[in-house]
């Protein structure tokens, strides 16, 4: 999925377009598409455009054990 993809899918979520059920299947497509566990907390916690949400989602890297 492409960044750009990505970033209308946030927007869509930070927007709340759609139906409750469209929400959860379009977080649901973000969480399986970014490295990151944390993303929903980005757009549910921070105050981030959905371009800043993608480019730190994408942007993380996890901690080699």
């Amino acid at each position: 999925m492409t960044r750009s993809e990505l970033i209308n899918i946030a927007g869509k979520i930070v927007d709340a377009q759609g139906s409750e059920a469209e929400q959860d299947r379009l977080l649901d497509l973000l969480i399986q598409n970014v490295p990151d566990p944390n993303i929903a907390n980005y757009i549910f916690y921070d105050d981030l455009t959905p371009e800043e949400i993608v480019d730190k989602a994408l942007a993380y890297k996890p901690i080699q054990l």
